[in-house]
């Protein structure tokens, strides 16, 4: 598996637990992922930015999700499917990451966590993020 791809799978088993238990532990998130990264400082920071990235654009992410999921409510997706859309959407808007990148590396936590519609379901409101909001680079 590569390395960032790694990193993104446990920033969303961070968010994932952030969503269902806001408050966080810093210190053991940082041993998380230590441990879970194999104490690799540049995994390490790219896992941190992103999870820091998406908690503190929250709210903006949230709002642009709602917009582009045609009859879903954030509530009423799965909180992998939820997690998953904040990360991707954090990561067209907010890093260097190319969009299709990040589209793509969205859609494989889907198959891997979510459920049989997950990954069409992420395919599609990320697309819409990126078609909205940035050029493919």
């Amino acid at each position: 598996m590569p390395r960032r791809t790694r990193a993104r799978e446990v920033v969303l088993q961070l968010l994932y637990q952030d969503d269902l238990n806001p408050a966080p532990d810093i210190e053991a998130i940082e041993e998380f992922l230590r441990v879970r990264l194999n104490n690799r400082e540049d995994l390490i920071e790219f896992g941190t930015d992103l999870r820091k990235g998406v908690r503190s654009k929250r709210e903006e992410l949230d709002a642009l999700l709602q917009e582009r999921a045609a009859n879903w409510s954030l509530e009423r997706m799965a909180a992998t499917d939820r997690n998953i859309l904040r990360l991707g959407a954090f990561e067209i808007l907010h890093t260097k990451t190319p969009g299709r990148v990040a589209i793509n590396e969205a859609v494989e936590l889907a198959k891997r966590y979510g459920a049989k519609q997950s990954p069409q379901f992420v395919n599609g409101i990320l697309d819409r993020v990126l078609h909205d909001f940035k050029q493919d680079s």
